[in-house]
């Protein structure tokens, strides 16, 4: 690391560090009003979120293309922990309490999409390609030890002061990530200064309907759609079966809370430890195909446990080894089959799929856990039965588009190599 960039990675390193450790504090209590909410609610609580999506993610594309992401986002969190302190407000004076709880809900999980991409898309304007390779891994563990540290606050804190008053931790943290982002722009500007330049300040631009018709015209990009849907629907039916089994087992509000938190605490510890320790050599040993193929042949695994036993100690070990597994390994090595586009696809389709892609599997898998368990008459059980061919299905996709990454990749190797090879006329100069 260069003197100069110190200053830089550690307001960086701290960012992400707020940032995600105050996401994970609302988590656990996003997840104790969605019961609260009322667990029928659930999908509409989905379909409210998938929806608010479309409508913000337009909006958010049109402010932040006409102002450079230094000056926009502080106003972003501000906005977010302006909302934080409202919720606090109502929770607390038990205002409108129904509506309150699900505002809460599909608040978070929309500010969820936002946290992770935009910290990145920031990143991506204060450093060049060749800093971002030195750098990005020290500043990504500053939100590694964040998705450690929020969780077990919560873990901690949830008994003593009750859900409702994490808010204002959480809020905290985010006021502090907004005064980063002011020192991240000040060196930008003095750096950018100093070697006589002006500072790297892009604005967002492009759109989520941008990618629909490159994901309509690649069979690729199309498997990687079904790829990410298959994997929220198995999801949101782990988390649906998960709200029912942790409201049967536990009564306390701030217990549930509590145990929450615990889980993502243990997660995101697990998913540090398999980034640093296990996910290369994996990849490396067994290549992309098992590496995409593995969480969806351990969730067929997962729901087979879970029918036979409908426990919350199932429940626990599986959902923990599969969010680990899944943060670890699927999701880097379906970070990798972008490798193999073009630039434009790169951006365009990837923005469409983590959007509207995964919310719309979000909400669909939600109306459909519903239908299983209220008009087909299923029982946990059966539900999760259901889940086994489609955990099989999700894994077979993944080895298909390993296969088409290896054909894509061989094929850009030879196209650069018929580019750089010597004409005739060269040959004989």
């Amino acid at each position: 690391m260069q003197a100069g960039e110190w200053p830089a990675v550690l307001w960086s390193f701290a960012y992400f560090f707020c940032l995600l450790c105050g996401y994970y504090v609302l988590r656990p209590v996003r997840d104790e009003m969605g019961i609260q909410a009322g667990i029928g609610n659930l999908p509409w609580l989905f379909t409210a979120t998938f929806l608010a999506m479309l409508a913000v993610t337009p909006l958010f594309g049109w402010a932040s293309s006409r102002f450079p992401r230094r000056q926009f986002l502080p106003y972003v969190y501000l906005f977010f922990i302006a909302h934080l302190l409202l919720f606090y407000v109502l929770f607390r004076e038990k205002a409108a309490v129904e509506i309150t709880t699900k505002a809460f809900f599909v608040w978070v999980s929309v500010f969820n999409l936002f946290v992770v991409s935009v910290f990145w898309s920031f990143m991506a304007d204060l450093y060049e390609t060749a800093q971002a390779r030195r750098l990005y891994g020290l500043i990504a563990a500053g939100g590694s030890l964040g998705a450690i540290a929020g969780p077990g606050l919560t873990t901690v804190l949830a008994v003593p002061l009750g859900p409702v008053n994490l808010l204002l931790i959480s809020s905290g943290f985010l006021l502090v990530a907004v005064f980063c982002i002011q020192r991240l722009g000040t060196w930008s500007a003095a750096s950018a200064a100093s070697a006589g330049a002006t500072a790297r300040d892009a604005r967002v631009g492009g759109g989520v309907l941008d990618g629909v018709k490159l994901v309509a015209g690649s069979p690729y990009l199309l498997g990687i759609c079904a790829y990410v849907a298959l994997y929220g629907i198995l999801s949101t039916f782990l988390y649906f079966e998960q709200q029912q089994i942790v409201k049967a087992t536990i009564a306390s509000s701030q217990q549930r809370t509590a145990l929450f938190a615990a889980l993502d605490l243990v997660v995101n510890a697990l998913t540090l430890g398999l980034q640093l320790f296990v996910f290369s050599r994996f990849l490396r040993r067994f290549g992309l195909a098992l590496s995409l193929a593995l969480i969806p042949l351990f969730s067929m695994i997962g729901f087979l446990a879970l029918g036979l036993a409908s426990t919350l100690a199932v429940l626990i070990v599986f959902g923990v080894a599969r969010r680990a597994g899944e943060f670890a390994i699927a999701k880097p090595a379906r970070e990798t089959l972008f490798n193999a586009l073009a630039p434009d696809e790169k951006y365009k389709a990837k923005n469409f799929m983590d959007t509207a892609v995964y919310r719309g599997g979000d909400m669909a898998s939600g109306w459909i856990f519903t239908w299983l368990q209220q008009y087909a008459g299923l029982a946990l059980a059966g539900i999760s039965f259901v889940a086994v061919p489609l955990a099989v299905l999700w894994a077979w996709i993944g080895l298909w588009l390993a296969r088409r990454h290896r054909m894509l990749t061989a094929q850009h190797a030879e196209l650069d190599a018929t580019r750089t090879a010597p004409t005739p006329q060269e040959k004989t100069a």
